[in-house]
C-alpha cells in the first residue's frame, strides 16, 4: 500500500521555495524540506549521539569486571544483580523527568544540564569503597541517560529532513552503531590496560574503565556548549519565530525570515494538547494508543533479549571457550564491530528504501533462529561446536543492529509529533530501562540456575516482538509526524501495510 503523506497547511500561500516564516508549520516545513547545506545542523546531530555513546559506554563498563567486583564485595548473585541493575533504575527515573522536561522548559537546557551527571557519577564509582556506593554511583549514571535520551532522540528528529538520505529515521537509526561503537572502545580500553597494568592491579581494572567514563562526559560538555542551540521547531511551538529564523539561518542555512504577520500567527494552528504531567495520557488517546502499544512491546522485549546477550556476552564467550581473559575481550570485540556494528550501519543506509517496519522483521527473525540454535546446541564440547555457537551469537548481533536495535528507538521517536515527542520517548525509555533492568537482575540468576537453557527463556523476546509487529502495522519512517501538531493538517491515519 502506498503511504498517505500529511498535507501541511501552514496558512500561508507562500510557495515551497519561499523562506518567509508566518506560523510554527512553516519552521517544521523547511527543516523537512532542506535542500540547503546543513553543516551545523549535522554537527547538532552528531553531539546528540554523544550521549548515546556514553550510555553504551557506561553499560559496558561493568561487564568484564563482574567476577571482581563480586569477590571484592562478596556479593551473592542478587548481590551483583542489584549492583548492575542499579543503572539501569536511575535511567527509569531519569526517563520520566527528562521526558516531561524536554518538552515543557526546551531541548537545549535539558541537553546542557544532564552531562553532570555522568561526570560525577563515573567518578564516584571509581572510587567505590563498598557495593552500597557503587550503586548509588550506577544509580546517578543512570539519572543522565534517562535524561539524555529523551533529548537527544528530539534533537536527531527535529535537525533531519523527513525524506531522503540522511532523514529523520535514518538520524535516529544512528543512535544504534554510536551504541555498538561505544561498546567496542570499552573493550578495547579493557583490552590496552589489560596489558598495561601489573598483575597486583588486573583486579581493579572495572575501577579504570568505569572512572574513564568522566573523560569523554567532559568533552562532550565542552563541545555542546560550543555548538548547541535549542530546536527550531520547539522554538516556534513556543511563539518564538525569531530564534527559530536564527536556527534555521545558522544550522541549516536557509534564508529565513519572520513575516509581518507573524505574531498573529506564531501558534497558528497548533492542536491544543494537555500539558504538564497529564501529556503522558495523550499517549494513550486517539491514534497514538495503537503506536504506544507497538513501542511498549518493542521497548520491552528487545532490551530485554539484548541486555541479556550483551552484557553476558563476555561470560558467555569465557564459558563457551573455558579460555583466558584475552580470548574473552577479543572475540567480544570481533563480534561487535564485525556483527553488531555493521548491522548498525546497514540500517542507517537503507531504512530510507527499505523503512523500519520490515528490517525490524528481518532483524526479529535473525535473533530468533540465533537464540534457538543457541538453545539447542547446549554447552558445546568441542572447538566445531564453540565456533558454531559464536556464529549463533555473531547473527543474534547483527540481527540486532538493522532491526530492533536501531529501529524501536525510531519507533519510539516518530510515532508522537514534536510538542509530545520528549514524553513519547520517555515513556519507551522507562519500559526500556525497566525491561534492561529485569534482565541484568535476572541475568545471574538464570545464569546459574539454567545455564545454557536460559537462551529458552530470551527467544520469547523477538516472538513476541514478530507478533506485535503483524498485529499493529505502523510504519514510521518517512511520515511527517510532526504535521500532526497542527490543526490545518489533513492527515490520514493508514499506514504502509495498513497504519495505526
Amino acid at each position: 500500500m502506498t503511504q498517505l503523506s500529511a498535507d501541511v497547511s501552514s496558512g500561508s500561500t507562500s510557495p515551497e521555495n519561499d523562506y518567509t516564516i508566518h506560523s510554527a508549520a512553516d519552521v517544521s516545513r523547511l527543516v523537512n524540506n532542506s535542500t540547503h547545506g546543513r553543516t551545523n545542523a549535522r554537527i547538532i546531530v552528531a553531539i546528540a549521539l554523544g550521549g548515546v555513546f556514553l550510555d553504551a559506554y557506561d553499560l559496558g563498563a561493568l561487564a568484564f569486571g563482574v567476577k571482581d567486583i563480586t569477590r571484592q564485595f562478596g556479593l551473592s548473585p542478587s548481590g551483583i544483580g542489584m549492583v548492575v541493575s542499579a543503572i539501569t533504575l536511575g535511567a527509569i527515573v531519569g526517563a520520566v523527568i527528562g521526558g516531561y522536561l524536554t518538552d515543557k522548559i526546551g531541548r537545549y537546557r535539558v541537553f546542557m544540564a544532564d552531562m553532570f551527571f555522568f561526570v560525577f557519577a563515573a567518578l564516584l564509582g571509581a572510587l567505590a569503597p563498598n557495593a552500597e556506593v557503587l550503586g548509588i554511583s550506577r544509580f546517578i549514571m543512570g539519572l543522565g541517560i534517562g535524561i539524555d535520551l529523551p533529548v537527544a532522540m528530539a534533537f536527531l528528529a527535529e535537525f533531519s529532513r523527513l525524506k531522503g538520505r540522511g532523514n529523520k529515521a535514518s538520524s535516529i537509526a544512528m543512535w544504534c552503531p554510536t551504541w555498538y561503537a561505544a561498546i567496542s572502545v570499552s573493550y578495547l580500553l579493557v583490552l590496552g590496560l589489560f596489558y598495561s597494568l601489573p598483575a597486583s592491579q588486573s583486579e581493579y581494572l572495572w575501577r579504570y574503565i568505569v572512572g574513564f567514563g568522566a573523560v569523554p562526559a567532559l568533552v562532550i560538555l565542552t563541545v555542546r556548549k560550543r555548538y548547541m542551540t535549542e530546536s527550531p521547531v520547539w522554538a516556534a511551538q513556543q511563539g518564538d519565530l525569531t530564534s527559530a529564523a536564527s536556527i534555521l539561518q545558522t544550522a541549516y542555512n536557509i534564508p529565513a525570515t519572520v513575516g509581518k504577520d507573524a505574531v498573529l500567527h506564531a501558534k497558528k494552528g497548533l492542536q491544543r494538547r494537555t500539558t504538564g504531567w497529564k501529556s503522558y495520557g495523550v499517549l494513550l488517546q486517539g491514534d497514538y494508543l495503537k503506536r504506544t502499544v507497538l513501542n511498549s512491546v518493542m521497548s520491552f522485549v528487545s532490551p530485554f533479549a539484548y541486555a541479556a546477550i550483551a552484557f553476558g556476552l563476555p561470560i558467555i564467550i569465557s564459558t563457551l571457550f573455558k579460555q583466558s581473559m584475552l580470548t574473552t575481550i577479543l572475540v567480544s570485540l570481533a563480534l561487535n564491530l564485525l556483527f553488531a556494528f555493521t548491522g548498525g550501519l546497514a540500517a542507517v543506509r537503507l531504512v530510507p528504501k527499505l523503512g523500519s517496519r520490515s528490517m525490524t522483521i528481518a532483524g526479529y527473525t535473525c535473533q530468533l533462529v540465533a537464540l534457538l540454535g543457541l538453545a539447542l546446541a547446549g554447552r558445546p564440547e568441542d572447538t566445531a561446536q564453540a565456533v558454531a555457537c559464536c556464529a549463533f551469537l555473531a547473527l543474534f548481533l547483527l540481527g540486532q543492529g538493522f532491526g530492533p536495535g536501531a529501529h524501536t528507538m525510531v519507533y519510539a521517536s516518530l510515532s508522537y509529533p514534536a510538542s509530545i515527542r520528549g514524553v513519547g520517548v520517555g515513556f519507551n525509555q522507562t519500559i526500556t530501562r525497566f525491561s534492561s533492568t529485569l534482565a541484568l537482575f535476572l541475568f545471574p540468576i538464570l545464569t546459574a540456575s539454567l545455564d545454557t537453557g536460559l537462551f529458552w527463556v530470551i527467544a520469547l523476546s523477538p516472538v513476541i516482538g514478530l507478533l506485535a509487529l503483524f498485529i499493529i502495522r505502523w510504519e514510521p519512517s518517512g511520515y511527517d509526524v510532526d504535521a500532526e501538531d497542527y490543526a490545518s493538517v489533513k492527515h490520514e491515519n493508514t499506514q504502509p501495510g495498513g497504519g495505526a
